[in-house]
């Protein structure tokens, strides 16, 4: 028997805050520059990209770029898609310290 697979989208299932916080976290986790904008992506069109454009001051055409699979976000533009998003952005020290 023949199995076939799809592309899970997580966009689905982000559908509370604390969903939508545990990606970022699990994301920042992993320390991938790749990995991040990927996931803010995710919760990006999870909220609403026009939703987000707004709130942030960022047109949808930045955020679909910045935030696709050859994007590279600004520190700026990583930190206003998280506000927007109601995520906060928050630093502890290393367990290795």
């Amino acid at each position: 028997m023949t199995q076939t697979l799809t592309t899970y989208c997580r966009v689905e299932d982000l559908t509370s805050d604390a969903a939508i916080a545990v990606v970022i976290e699990q994301a920042f986790a992993t320390e991938d520059s790749r990995t991040i904008p990927h996931a803010l992506g995710v919760v990006a069109r999870a909220k609403g990209m026009a939703q987000i454009a707004q709130q942030s001051g960022l047109s949808r055409e930045q955020l679909y770029r910045s935030f696709s699979g050859n994007g590279n976000p600004t520190l700026k533009t990583t930190i206003a898609v998280m506000k927007a998003s109601g995520i906060a952005l928050t630093a502890k020290a290393h367990a290795g310290a």
